[in-house]
């Protein structure tokens, strides 16, 4: 389904009835991701997922998607649904836009989970490496499509889960230009949220990859413990919804039974 928001068009799913559970896809990625969790999620749970700003079926809005844009739009499609409290679980970059949205509408939210993602903001050199991405984006964007999704995966996993990674690639290279660069900025400019975390009404969680290349999971384990988050960590990548899948529907279900 679509919604139109600032003259963008909006896609999103809508599955199942009960308590609302929103997923959200990480950089590069869409609301297809979810397809699997949708069919066991949903028998229990009105399981939204949106299709971020430049991403999927959705259009670019400006030149810089900033993650309190990006949480706009998803609130958007949720007051288009009449929708007042939702479970949030985020991957990554939409663990970034969970956050701003936690933010923002503490009100209308029950639970947030941040599925291999963090609350603090980038690095100077994290920032560095966005805008040599950017870069690189603007030269050969099919190159850092590939390399970027490859170098999401523990590297012991990346022959097991091959054709996983061929389709990620395949589905990431129809990510428009203007929607990468604009994601890459807006990520760069987001600011430390770990005081949502701290400061939270609601239940949290971070899910943590122990062999994550882009996370340092030593630094979320110490995330969780300073802001009072509880902590579940798989033994593989950046990828859990890859490489962790049965466990990582296993800890999404416990969290949204328990929030």
């Amino acid at each position: 389904m679509t919604f139109i928001y600032k003259e963008a068009s909006v896609f999103y799913t809508d599955s199942g009835k009960g308590e609302t559970l929103v997923l959200l896809h990480g950089f590069l990625e869409h609301s297809g991701m979810w397809e699997d969790f949708i069919q066991e999620l949903s028998k229990k749970n009105r399981v939204i997922c949106v299709d971020l700003l430049g991403h999927g079926k959705t259009d670019c809005l400006g030149y810089v998607h900033s993650m309190e844009l990006m949480a706009e739009t998803v609130c958007a499609v949720l007051r288009h649904l009449n929708i007042a409290k939702v479970s949030l679980v985020g991957h990554s970059m939409g663990g970034y836009v969970a956050l701003a949205f936690a933010e923002n509408w503490p009100e209308m939210v029950s639970g947030l989970c941040l599925l291999n993602s963090t609350a603090e903001a980038d690095s100077i050199e994290r920032k560095q490496n966005r805008t040599r991405a950017i870069d690189t984006v603007k030269n050969n964007h099919e190159l850092f499509i590939r390399m970027a999704i490859a170098n999401l995966f523990w590297p012991e996993n990346r022959n097991r889960f091959a054709n996983q990674i061929k389709e990620t690639i395949k589905e990431a290279t129809k990510t428009p230009l203007q929607g990468i660069i604009a994601a890459l900025e807006g990520m760069k400019i987001r600011r430390d949220r770990q005081h949502v975390l701290k400061n939270a009404s609601f239940k949290t969680l971070i899910i943590a990859g122990e062999k994550d290349p882009v996370l340092f999971y030593k630094s979320l384990l110490r995330q969780a413990e300073k802001n009072n988050c509880a902590i579940v960590s798989f033994p593989d990548g950046h990828m859990s919804f890859i490489e962790n899948a049965s466990e990582l529907l296993k800890t999404i279900t416990h969290f949204v039974e328990k929030t």
